[in-house]
């Protein structure tokens, strides 16, 4: 289902996969209805980096008949990503013009129509914040969220105007406000304009919580942090993820982060009280050498309920991904009876072993079963 969709920023603030069969050591899946009626709660879901290389658009071409496509490769999450009441995604890369031109790496510039794709899979929200957003300068990043706006996707981690870079994104979910910010550790080297450096948010922790601040103070009840960080292809967090983790989760105005950019899945670990998933791995990606782990990913699913006079987590769990090359190359549950057994178990059995390292499962990190 779709905020979902009000978007509740007050104008007058202008601040800032499931699976059924144990492999390794999570505990046992939880398959308890994720919302309810009486528990007046909400569930939100978030994935990793959404990546397109240029095999994804030679499928989603292949799959749409000559038109791009990109619906079936994410079409084995859309029932997961769907059914959450908040589903925040990443876009990592910045889209072209209808006509391209399209690019890979080094220097992204996607097909616009994953936009279209990603809010069928039933995203509400994606974060822009990455070391690629300024891969084709303001007009790139003017185009993504534009394309994010006709197909109905919030966003935040980048802005066109510097009245949209103050104003907190803030929605509503079954009525209770929920804040988004999106933060990045840099650009690739490349230098924000010096007469728009508010076109992407750069990673500081100071930063980070004066919007989260910002977005409570326009009436956000929860605030949910995307951070791009860490080290690529590295599935321990660095001392450096840890201690802006610490930082932020010590105070009232972050809730909970997200993070992405390794390329790879990264503990889960709840930290003062909140949690934090410091990596999720890729969500879609085709890299040129795919390493196994660069091919699995994590949906995280986090229920948060009233908890005095404010919000908090109160079931936190992981459905474990796995990006099949195939051909065609498809996006599945690791435990989707369509992968080869093997590579499921390997991949549920390996990303247990990561998300639980940092001691998520004793306080209450589950895998789930879809």
């Amino acid at each position: 289902m779709r905020v979902k969709q009000a978007l509740g920023v007050l104008a007058a603030v202008a601040l800032v996969a499931g699976c059924t069969t144990e492999a390794g050591p999570a505990p046992a899946p939880s398959s308890a209805p994720l919302t309810s009626a009486a528990d007046q709660g909400f569930t939100v879901v978030a994935t990793g980096d959404v990546l397109i290389h240029p095999e994804l658009t030679e499928q989603a071409t292949e799959d749409g008949g000559g038109k791009r496509d990109y619906r079936p490769e994410l079409a084995g999450i859309r029932d997961v990503i769907s059914k959450a009441d908040l589903a925040i995604c990443h876009l990592e890369t910045p889209l072209a013009p209808e006509d391209g031109p399209f690019q890979g790496y080094p220097e992204f510039s996607a097909p616009p129509e994953i936009a279209a794709a990603l809010a069928d899979t039933g995203y509400d929200d994606c974060s822009t914040a990455s070391n690629h957003t300024l891969d084709t300068g303001t007009d790139g990043i003017e185009r993504t969220l534009d394309d994010l706006d006709a197909a109905g996707i919030k966003h935040t981690g980048s802005a066109r105007t510097a009245q949209e870079a103050r104003t907190p994104l803030v929605l509503d979910v079954h009525g209770v406000k929920v804040g988004h910010v999106s933060y990045a550790f840099g650009f690739n080297g490349k230098k924000l304009p010096a007469d728009r450096p508010w076109v992407a948010n750069t990673l500081d922790a100071s930063a980070v919580l004066a919007a989260a601040r910002a977005a409570k103070k326009a009436g956000a009840q929860v605030v949910i942090a995307s951070l791009h960080w860490g080290v690529e292809y590295q599935q321990d967090p660095t001392a450096e993820q840890q201690r802006i983790a610490k930082q932020l989760l010590a105070d009232p105005a972050v809730d909970l982060i997200i993070g992405h950019h390794a390329h790879v899945v990264q503990p889960i670990e709840k930290v003062g009280g909140k949690w934090v998933a410091y990596g999720l791995g890729n969500s879609i990606a085709r890299h040129s050498e795919p390493r196994g782990t660069t091919e699995e990913g994590l949906i995280g699913r986090f229920h948060f309920t009233r908890s005095g006079a404010g919000w908090t987590v109160d079931r936190a769990e992981y459905v474990p991904t796995v990006i099949d090359l195939g051909p065609p190359i498809r996006l599945r549950t690791a435990a989707d009876p369509r992968l080869d057994p093997a590579r499921s178990a390997l991949a549920l059995e390996r990303t247990d072993r990561v998300v639980l390292s940092r001691g998520a499962g004793n306080a209450g990190l589950t895998r789930a079963a879809g």
